[in-house]
């Protein structure tokens, strides 16, 4: 199937206007101006399909650099286990590409069960990929080190997410956070990967003390390092607007409705940081999609428990243009921010030979049909596309 997309409103994230776009083969082959294309453009013996969306927005399809996509929690006990996510409930939110992760439960959930979800996901149209490891030192693996997995296994592009600052975390030195810190780093230059170290970030006093002293004190680049979370208490958040100044990235979790204090919604940090002139194309937002987000007392007593999902991004979205913020400025943190970060090829932006991964936003900043590797897994507001399972 070749696809015609007629007179769209293009942020690529940049704004182009109204265009014309053509896909074939899972592919963005043609970006075109709307007065000069038609379907003459392919032989009238090819299956060419035609949809005029009349101004409706064209986005690149969301990010999601933070999901638990063989589920989370675990923290009271097994039954509190999150299954595993269903390829809709990111498709259905404009989430087109995934980086499932472990966290806390690094023992009954392995990396090769997350890489096989990864396959699974992969099977069914969206683009997957894995980290390797999770909160704790020694790392859980699959070919016995972070480094092999990361240059033999194509889906794993980093660490993560590895704790650090949380009374969950395996408490690691400053020696051992620099030895993973380079192991992600090195892979990443022998593949072209990612090469990240993810980490989670707790609400212990250190916040960033480990990151902000390998970034001074060792010749790791600052890319590398990629703290999420910040935004879950203000004073985290505030050492993190100084880690841009390092050349660092900042990962923004976009809490649930209701569950981020004592700390800011993605949205109120996103609008502090475009206030301070800060560097944007340095941040990303991610959902924590199928992990739990409990709350402690300081004896580390759970005190109440929410849960992560992907919708959180497009609500973080659609908050944002709602309180006016331009949705070129906003969106490269959902999008290109990302792919540049973790080295995603043809990834993040609507252009030319880039994969087709794309969304319909209407004038209700809604989203109506949601396209993955040149297919529709969203159409008129449905789902058309459903995991096996569901």
């Amino acid at each position: 199937m070749i696809t015609l997309l007629k007179n769209v409103n293009i942020y690529s994230p940049e704004h182009l206007g109204i265009k014309d776009v053509l896909i074939a083969g899972g592919k963005i082959t043609a970006i075109i101006d709307s007065n000069n294309s038609d379907q003459s453009m392919v032989p009238k013996s090819w299956d060419v399909e035609v949809i005029d969306f009349a101004g409706s927005s064209l986005l690149p399809g969301l990010i999601d650099s933070h999901t638990h996509i063989t589920g989370g929690g675990g923290e009271a006990g097994f039954a509190t286990q999150v299954p595993p996510v269903a390829i809709s409930q990111f498709t259905a939110v404009g989430v087109t590409t995934v980086i499932g992760l472990l966290g806390t439960d690094d023992i009954t959930r392995s990396t090769g069960n997350l890489l096989a979800k990864v396959y699974g996901l992969r099977e069914e149209g969206l683009s997957a990929y894995c980290c390797t490891g999770g909160y704790h030192y020694p790392l859980t693996t699959l070919t016995g080190s972070a480094k092999s997995d990361i240059i033999y296994l194509e889906p794993v592009i980093g660490i993560g997410e590895f704790a650090i600052s949380d009374h969950r975390s395996s408490q690691p030195t400053y020696q051992e956070v620099i030895r993973l810190a380079s192991d992600a780093h090195v892979a990443g230059l022998i593949t072209g990967k990612a090469g990240v170290i993810h980490f989670h970030l707790g609400d212990g006093e250190r916040r960033l003390e480990l990151i902000e002293r390998a970034i001074s004190e060792s010749e790791i680049p600052a890319r590398t390092f990629h703290p999420a979370h910040v935004n879950r208490n203000k004073d985290l958040f505030e050492e993190s607007c100084q880690l841009l100044s390092l050349g660092g990235y900042i990962d923004l979790t976009a809490f649930p409705e209701g569950s981020a204090e004592p700390g800011l919604t993605a949205l109120e940090a996103i609008e502090i940081v475009i206030n301070r002139n800060l560097p944007l194309n340095r941040i990303t937002v991610s959902s924590d999609g199928g992990g739990c987000l409990p709350s402690f007392d300081k004896q580390g007593k759970l005190l109440r428990m929410d849960f992560g999902s992907s919708k959180t991004l497009l609500e973080t979205l659609q908050a944002a243009l709602k309180a006016g913020l331009p949705l070129e400025t906003v969106l490269p943190m959902f999008t290109c921010n990302v792919a540049e970060l973790l080295r995603l090829k043809n990834k993040g932006r609507i252009a030319s030979g880039n994969d087709a991964d794309l969304l319909i936003l209407n004038n209700k900043y809604e989203i109506t049909d949601v396209m993955a590797r040149g297919k529709w897994h969203k159409r008129n507001g449905k789902s058309v596309i459903i995991g096996t399972f569901e």
